[in-house]
């Protein structure tokens, strides 16, 4: 029997034709914006999604590059122009990398994660940096993307990219929040609570931890893919260590109460960040910095707490409900 839909899952439905249609009458910076947005908030999505079994990514940046600089080379070396091909390839080459990877990493928690995870980006940062048939620092341009041999031009061709942006990332966003309502994905919030637990359960939280790896590496490069294809343009710096502490500052702005905050973080995020160099050019750092410490101090499960504030005032009514009946009917 099919699984029904719950109130995310119709929610980013129904956003895939809302986003859709906006792209006609929406001004293009925003389209614009949106089509970016997209992109990095797979990886940010990706980084929540390890942040819900205790794992915190500092180096998501590594297999956003990834995806990336595959949809490049295959484009540059192999000819290929496809943007079906180009999501596969990007796909398979995270899965592939963090697959291998995954057996170290599933070994390791808390800093020791974090850390691991960004040397591993850092080392693919300066290989990158120092490889001049793909750039060196300043990386090389994508061309435009085809459909299937349809090659359209002028404003068809940025609409039809801007299509083909939101609906592999909003399904993929549909296919993270599966997972994490799965009993895999349980596991996981029961692993950050007491991993011992669960090994005397039966469960490996070795292998677990794995796959939670694995399907964020996979999900990020296909971010780096629609990313690269927006921009026109990969270089090392998707895999730097900024680019990375960026999509862990999505993740603690958005919250990680549901898979859709970090798309909204995202694109609040570029949006505060636009508006923080035009009002200081020199100082908008110490802007988005100052908005991280009020977030942590005011708002400690991010943004989306606002939409969802009575969430724990409600399930605190029901447990003192529950418990006067009871010594009520005693």
């Amino acid at each position: 029997m099919m699984k029904s839909f719950d109130r995310t899952e119709v929610t980013l439905l129904l956003c895939i034709p809302v986003l859709i249609g906006l792209g006609f009458i929406l001004p293009q910076w925003i389209v614009n914006y949106i089509q970016v947005s997209l992109g990095t908030g797979l990886v940010a999505i990706s980084v929540m999604t390890q942040m819900r079994s205790g794992l915190v990514s500092f180096g998501q940046g590594l297999f956003f590059c990834i995806g990336g600089y595959t949809a490049g080379m295959a484009g540059k070396f192999l000819g290929i122009s496809d943007l079906f091909l180009l999501l596969f390839l990007g796909a398979l080459a995270g899965l592939a990398i963090s697959f291998l990877l995954g057996f170290l990493l599933r070994r390791y928690r808390e800093i020791f994660y974090a850390m691991l995870t960004l040397a591993v980006s850092m080392i693919l940062f300066g290989l990158l940096s120092s490889t001049e048939e793909l750039g060196s620092t300043d990386g090389f341009n994508l061309a435009s993307p085809t459909y299937l041999g349809w090659s359209p031009e002028g404003e068809m061709a940025r609409y039809a990219l801007y299509i083909a942006t939101c609906i592999p990332a909003l399904l993929c966003a549909l296919l993270l929040h599966r997972y994490l309502r799965s009993p895999m994905g349980f596991v996981g919030e029961a692993i950050r609570e007491n991993e011992l637990r669960v090994e005397y359960l039966g469960t490996s939280a070795h292998k677990s931890v794995h796959i939670t790896y694995v399907l964020a590496a996979t999900v990020s490069a296909i971010g780096g893919v629609l990313w690269a294809l927006a921009l026109g343009h990969v270089d090392p710096e998707m895999t730097n260590w900024t680019t990375s502490g960026q999509f862990v500052f999505i993740s603690i702005l958005s919250g990680t109460g549901n898979i859709i905050s970090p798309l909204f973080g995202t694109f609040i995020l570029e949006i505060i960040r636009v508006y923080a160099v035009e009002i200081s050019p020199n100082t908008w750092q110490l802007m988005i910095g100052s908005i991280m410490l009020l977030t942590i101090i005011f708002l400690p499960k991010g943004l989306w707490s606002l939409i969802q504030p009575s969430s724990s005032v409600v399930r605190t009514t029901l447990k003192k409900s529950t418990k006067d009946s009871k010594e009520t009917s005693s």
